[in-house]
């Protein structure tokens, strides 16, 4: 059984973005996978909680909460007893409950609440929250597990030895990906058909046995987004901040190292023509992309050093090459430069049916691009 406690009605997610595809979403609703309760608990959790539940994301730690913005941010946990709270305040975001790798509950913007988990066995069980939504314009908070009476919060899971961070757009984020109609006006829209935890990236990690990140935004490019939108900003402006919205929220090093990193960027560069007006030719659009590419990986390699195996992809966009093209091309610049650790990896196949939201990949692609990539890592000496 599922209950939630909500000490506050969930607020409206605010208005929408101009560029269609880093809008903002707008529903305020819970959807349970078990029967709905409530009572009058408040939503906190106990003092020292959050030192009880792992995670690798990209988070901001304050005393009683955390706050994050990125796709995909999980938090595990391990408890002792017949039921668990989870402890939110969130009106933006969707987020699934998994109980011993069973998703029990999707919350759906449950503002300010504790959610709880009641009828399990009196056993040891695991926990796992995850975001499934963007919102690079609010930051969701967590507060911790808590266990039900009679039960107790046991200690957190190890940290996985493996670590990989997936970066990209709305290809990586999972956009709208768990509709089975391109069209999502009326089916609920992107974000109610959207689950960054189904994407290639997680499912490639999940199956290789290691933690993650996605550090992905939907409509951003390296040097020119989505129909030449925003053009005062890029992916790059963003990645540095913990908190997507903010950009005090820089910050150096956070200790995490992953052995792998996976870029995809691009696809909105390349797949719409250049507008009348915009400052591209065909010609320096791939220029200046190839240029800002070999900037962040620069970036990443002063983060991460040289020991980190970073996979360039690439796929179709536009009906051209030219994003393929570009992008092996920084590949073999950087080999060429003695950094062989920098892999070119394309992918495409004709089972794709990009039924997703806006022609974007179905769970179905997800599934096929993810068992593309391990079979692709399969192959690199990969330091781990």
């Amino acid at each position: 059984m599922s209950s939630t406690e909500a000490d506050d009605p969930p607020a409206t997610p605010r208005g929408g973005m101009a560029m269609h595809l880093t809008r903002r979403f707008r529903f305020a609703a819970l959807v349970a996978a078990a029967a709905v309760a409530a009572t009058a608990a408040p939503a906190h959790a106990a003092p020292g909680a959050l030192s009880r539940a792992h995670t690798a994301g990209r988070v901001q730690s304050g005393p009683d909460l955390v706050r994050y913005t990125w796709p995909g941010v999980y938090f595990e946990g391990r408890f002792r007893g017949t039921g668990v709270g989870v402890v939110l305040d969130d009106p933006h975001n969707d987020y699934d409950v998994q109980v011993d790798g069973t998703t029990v509950a999707t919350l759906v913007t449950p503002g300010r609440t504790t959610h709880r988990i009641t009828g399990l066995t009196d056993a040891e069980h695991r926990v796992r929250l995850v975001k499934r939504t963007e919102s690079p314009w609010a930051a969701g908070a967590f507060g911790g597990f808590t266990a039900e009476p009679g039960g107790r919060l046991l200690a957190k899971p190890q940290a996985r030895h493996r670590r990989i961070e997936f970066i990209g757009d709305s290809l990586t984020a999972g956009y709208g990906n768990t509709s089975t109609k391109r069209d999502c006006s009326a089916n609920g829209g992107v974000a109610r058909n959207t689950n960054a935890d189904l994407a290639f990236g997680p499912l490639t990690a999940r199956a290789l046995g290691a933690d993650y990140r996605v550090n992905a935004q939907s409509g951003l490019g390296m040097v020119r987004n989505y129909n030449g939108g925003d053009p005062g900003v890029t992916f790059r402006t963003y990645y540095d901040r913990v908190l997507q919205h903010l950009d005090e929220s820089r910050r150096g090093h956070d200790g995490w190292r992953p052995q792998l990193v996976v870029i995809g960027l691009g696809t909105n560069d390349f797949s719409t023509a250049i507008n009348p007006g915009e400052p591209w030719t065909a010609e320096s659009l791939v220029t200046a992309y190839r240029t800002a590419y070999h900037g962040f990986l620069d970036r990443l390699r002063h983060r991460y050093g040289p020991g980190t195996t970073i996979v360039v992809g690439a796929t179709a966009a536009g009906g051209t090459t030219a994003f393929a093209d570009a992008a092996e091309r920084v590949v073999r610049e950087r080999n060429a430069r003695g950094d062989d650790r920098v892999r070119y990896w394309y992918y495409d196949d004709p089972k794709l049916d990009r039924l997703g939201c806006d022609w974007h990949f179905s769970l179905h692609d997800h599934r096929v691009i993810a068992g593309l990539l391990t079979g692709h890592l399969a192959g690199l000496r990969l330091p781990w």
